[in-house]
């Protein structure tokens, strides 16, 4: 009877040793796989950079091609039914023809039924180099020719909205990724360097950063994105926003990781490093950051869509993104004429791309917030 009490313990006692054995990163990642909206939230995000590095191969037309003949066309309709035959297997659009109204003056799109033209898919088209190197000519989907497919209908050069919002991706999300990356690099050393070595430096960095922190950030995004000289190359004007948004967003990161550094550096293992002779620099990037690196990733995740917002305000002003790049505020910037806006309500188009992208992060970055602390549950 002792025997079998003795064997049923060590299998009970299995499992977790098991769990225990494994790593802090395997633990956060078997947490995050169990949160729903965070798988969600990464897929959105991935599914976004997806389009943005292949914008070529999803845009069925050149995306620096414009024709005034096809400005303020509706998005195409996609159909799998018609009156003749039902149901079909491959989906088909129909030509879109326009009527002026003669009474109001305003043109009226509608559908000739008369013919379809059938979607196909990985069709040969105008030439590109897919990441810039290899020479491709294939694109996602298309339709033959006598018709047009606009997902997201077209601006008022008559470029494809969709082949647009797919390469303003690159921008936008580049542009928030790098300068999400400059805030968090200089908040974490600002942050760790004062939790660590206190007194009158911790003093004077803080004060600087509540200094920063009392300017409203709207203003001086407005103030240092008008002074930026319209005869720069696009890719400094690049370069100068991103820093300008990281320069503005880094002092939320410096507060928290101090915080949590004050916490850690009477630990032992800390004390225990510096009777051994190690130096404060050896301290702060072996130690101290480390142990702050979880809650560095949550705030990168997290501050990149506060910069997509930003960036797609300015944009959206004039005053940020300039062509020939393109960003996804860029193209909202038709919607600033209510009357515009109201004839041709497709042109807000790329704000869901904007949603999306927000949504997506906001997602991730919770979901890495909870699985950061893998023991809070145990």
């Amino acid at each position: 009877m002792t025997d079998e009490v003795y064997d049923m313990s060590l299998d009970a006692l299995a499992p977790v040793q098991g769990a225990s054995s494994e790593s802090y990163f395997q633990l956060v990642w078997r947490r995050f796989r169990k949160s729903k909206p965070a798988i969600i939230g990464g897929l959105i995000v991935l599914l976004l950079a997806i389009l943005a590095i292949f914008a070529e191969f999803f845009a069925p037309y050149p995306l620096r091609m414009t024709n005034a003949h096809n400005a303020f066309i509706p998005p195409t309709r996609v159909h799998f039914f018609d009156d003749e035959s039902g149901f079909h297997l491959r989906p088909f659009v129909y030509l879109q023809v326009v009527e002026i109204d003669p009474k109001t003056f305003l043109p009226q799109w509608t559908e000739d039924k008369t013919q379809r033209y059938p979607i196909q898919f990985f069709v040969k088209g105008w030439e590109y180099k897919l990441l810039g190197l290899i020479p491709m000519d294939r694109h996602l989907f298309g339709v033959g020719e006598g018709a047009d497919i606009f997902l997201l209908g077209t601006d008022k050069l008559g470029a494809d909205l969709w082949s647009k919002a797919c390469e303003a991706g690159r921008i936008s999300l580049s542009m928030s990724v790098f300068g999400a990356l400059i805030s968090v690099f200089i908040g974490a050393i600002v942050g760790v360097y004062s939790g660590y070595r206190g007194g009158w430096f911790d003093t004077v960095v803080q004060r600087f950063v509540e200094f920063i922190t009392a300017f409203p950030q709207l203003a001086l995004w407005l103030s240092l994105a008008a002074i930026i000289p319209r005869t720069w190359d696009p890719f400094r004007v690049f370069l100068i926003m991103a820093l300008i948004f990281a320069l503005l967003s880094w002092t939320t990161l410096s507060r928290e990781v101090r915080g949590k550094v004050l916490s850690l550096r009477e630990t032992d293992f800390v004390l225990a490093a510096k009777e051994m002779g190690a130096s404060d620099r050896r301290i702060v990037f072996l130690h101290l950051l480390p142990n702050t690196l979880s809650h560095i990733i949550v705030v990168l995740t997290l501050t990149i869509p506060g910069i997509i917002l930003a960036e797609a305000f300015l944009s959206f002003l004039g005053i940020g993104i300039q062509r020939p790049m393109v960003s996804w505020g860029l193209l909202m910037q038709d919607a600033q004429n209510l009357r515009t806006l109201g004839q041709t309500p497709w042109i807000m188009a790329p704000a869901a791309f904007i949603i999306a992208a927000v949504l997506g992060f906001n997602l991730l970055g919770d979901g890495l917030r909870d699985a950061a602390d893998p023991y809070a549950s145990m």
